[in-house]
């Protein structure tokens, strides 16, 4: 019996290509008010920082605690942190030297703060879709924040190679996500999948009794922990290979469908 419902935002409870300020249609939102209705709790667990994820649970009704920045920060209902994990100090300066010695921006962020080097498109969407303020900064580490995120923006073509070459540098000391011209860079203990782990420890419930669904490479910790999971069928290979089940269909169809067979 499935007691917790574990939701990615973009491109799984939102179709992939819609605006930045876009909100779930209303398929989504009532299959997941009737969800709560009758005693499944719904957690939504994404990429976002808080704000951008707080928009899309308000719409949706949840007043639980959400999974924000890959897992980085988790929050009440208030807001208010209830987990958070931060980058290494001295790695963090190493990554901005890094990125320094390569011309690529650099961005820098809390649970609060949103911080760039010099502007970028990639840069501009992830503010635009947390619903946050950039601020342009090439000196980050003097800021005060201690980052719980930082992303090396690069090129499509190189992206693969920052990935490979971080991860020779410090291995399991970074959780690394390789997106297509961003590597997202956090704290080892940050991912979707621990972060999840906690709320349902806390809620008394099993992996065994939690349905994730997702479709990108910030989802495979939280599909590969979940006792049941699925990934929309435009999914990325990441999320295909951990994910359980590949829901058919167009877009998010197969989400709304598998939502709806869980209202009793």
């Amino acid at each position: 019996m499935i007691r917790l419902v574990a939701l990615d935002i973009d491109g799984t409870l939102l179709r992939p290509g819609v605006s930045v300020d876009a909100l779930p249609e209303s398929d989504v939102t009532e299959a997941v008010r009737q969800l709560e209705a009758q005693g499944i709790a719904v957690v939504l667990a994404s990429g976002r920082m808080y704000p951008g994820t707080a928009r899309v649970a308000r719409h949706l009704g949840i007043a639980r605690p959400l999974i924000a920045q890959q897992g980085a920060s988790v929050h009440n209902p208030d807001g208010s942190l209830r987990h958070g994990y931060s980058i290494d100090q001295t790695i963090a300066l190493e990554l901005l030297d890094y990125a320094r010695a390569h011309s690529w921006p650099l961005a820098w962020f809390d649970s609060e703060r949103y911080l760039v080097t010099r502007h970028s498109p990639q840069a501009q969407f992830f503010a635009d879709v947390s619903q946050i303020r950039i601020e342009i900064d090439p000196e980050p580490h003097r800021s005060g924040i201690r980052a719980t995120g930082i992303d090396v923006i690069s090129t499509r073509d190189q992206a693969a190679l920052v990935h490979q070459e971080l991860y020779r540098r410090y291995g399991d000391q970074l959780s690394l996500l390789d997106f297509p011209s961003v590597t997202a860079i956090h704290a080892p203990e940050a991912s979707k999948g621990n972060a999840l782990a906690m709320l349902a420890s806390e809620m008394g419930i099993l992996p065994e009794e939690v349905l994730a669904i997702g479709d990108s490479v910030n989802d495979v910790s939280m599909l590969a922990w979940a006792g049941q999971s699925a990934a929309p069928e435009h999914c990325d290979n990441y999320a295909r290979a951990a994910a359980k089940e590949i829901l058919p269909g167009t877009g998010i169809d197969g989400v709304i469908a598998l939502l709806r067979g869980l209202v009793r």
